[in-house]
């Protein structure tokens, strides 16, 4: 079906990402799998062509764009070239939000022109090895002394930290109460900060070029001036951003599931079995005609979803439903489209193995399906 969700602005910007990553990126993706991060030039790059700052203000370098459609196209280019660079989604979707709403003019000026040409890479550090989704659970501590907060604790799955200049980092600032969710806050941390060390690039199942990491503080000095927003207002922060971040992995699981389409209908029609083509068997043709409507209601949930965030209307249990189901869609049609491949599908050389691998953890990052199910459970009474 035809879509109308973009406008000759935003279709002009993704001639320009899909031309820049087609050049400069899918080349040498390999090379990054093996090293396990992109390069910081690639980020450099990036801010250049303005894709970092798409909603920094002109007057600190950015784009000034209010519409977060033009997040999506990047989203859906990276997908569409087969690059999980969740690290670029972390900095432009999930970080910059914080970074535009909860900081005092200093701040701006001090963090934003890096944030938007790439010399300042960031990351957002929530989840604890013992706390998984149970955000109110951090026992990460931060004490102030003097004009300095002292920064305690570890922090694990950390997205972009290998090459994570600034790092926003949930802390307790104030013993836990009757209210577990209160007294969190948020500091931004230098990385060159003493004490503060990145551990090991973990080797995930998928999103091979995704540099995901450990991260400690020990003793980790952290300038009063670098609290965001205010002191114990960290859950309501949080809280505030999750629709654009889970809107943010639908739209790439919606746009993944779609390029695994693509890929498998290109692979049936040049796959010969049993003297005819794979693409003639009426297998094929159903579960590709499954996949097909599959991707074609995902997109008009993504769609209607991006409509409603840009006029400010996306609740959380709308955001919720829309990475539920591009999520679990996006599993669903990876692996009927492997499938098709048959053995061919599970050898890593052929692109679809990568993506199955790839597809496994956006139904557990950014909340799990459970906790999904858990919130739209909620806002319908139950």
């Amino acid at each position: 079906m035809r879509r109308t969700v973009f406008d000759e602005d935003h279709e002009a910007f993704r001639a320009t990402v899909r031309d820049f990553l087609v050049r400069e990126v899918v080349p040498v993706y390999p090379e990054w799998e093996k090293a396990g991060a992109a390069p910081r030039d690639f980020y450099r790059l990036a801010g250049k062509l303005g894709i970092l700052g798409l909603q920094v203000p002109e007057e600190y370098g950015g784009g000034g764009q209010r519409s977060f459609k033009f997040n999506a196209v990047v989203n859906e280019e990276l997908a569409r070239a087969k690059l999980g660079l969740g690290p670029v989604r972390v900095h432009t979707d999930i970080v910059l939000p914080y970074l535009l709403r909860y900081t005092g003019e200093e701040q701006k000026r001090r963090w934003l022109p890096g944030v938007a040409s790439g010399e300042l890479m960031t990351a957002i550090a929530m989840t604890e090895p013992g706390t998984g989704s149970d955000l109110a659970g951090i026992a990460s501590t931060a004490v102030l002394d003097g004009e300095h907060y002292v920064l305690n604790g570890a922090k694990t799955f950390i997205t972009g930290a290998v090459n994570a200049d600034l790092v926003l980092v949930v802390a307790r600032t104030a013993p836990p109460a009757d209210d577990r969710r209160a007294g969190l806050s948020i500091l931004v941390v230098e990385s060159a900060a003493p004490g503060f060390s990145v551990g090991r690039n973990l080797d995930k199942l998928g999103l091979k070029a995704q540099d995901t990491a450990e991260l400690a503080f020990a003793d980790v000095p952290v300038p009063a001036a670098n609290l965001l927003g205010e002191e114990g207002r960290a859950f309501d922060y949080l809280r505030h951003n999750l629709a654009q971040e889970r809107l943010s992995i639908a739209v790439n699981a919606q746009a993944a599931a779609a390029t695994a389409l693509e890929v498998t209908l290109a692979y049936v029609g040049e796959r010969n079995v049993f003297g005819r083509p794979l693409s003639g068997f009426q297998n094929t043709k159903f579960v590709l005609a499954e996949c097909a409507t599959d991707v074609e209601a995902g997109q008009a949930l993504v769609d209607r979803a991006l409509e409603e965030h840009d006029a400010g209307g996306l609740s959380a249990a709308d955001a919720a439903k829309v990475k539920l189901f591009c999520t679990e869609l996006q599993s669903r049609v990876v692996d009927k489209c492997l499938q098709l491949h048959g053995g061919y599908g599970y050898v890593l050389e052929y692109p679809i193995a990568r993506m199955y691998a790839d597809a496994r953890v956006t139904r557990i990052y950014g909340g799990t399906s459970e906790v999904m199910k858990s919130i739209i459970a909620k806002s319908i009474g139950l």
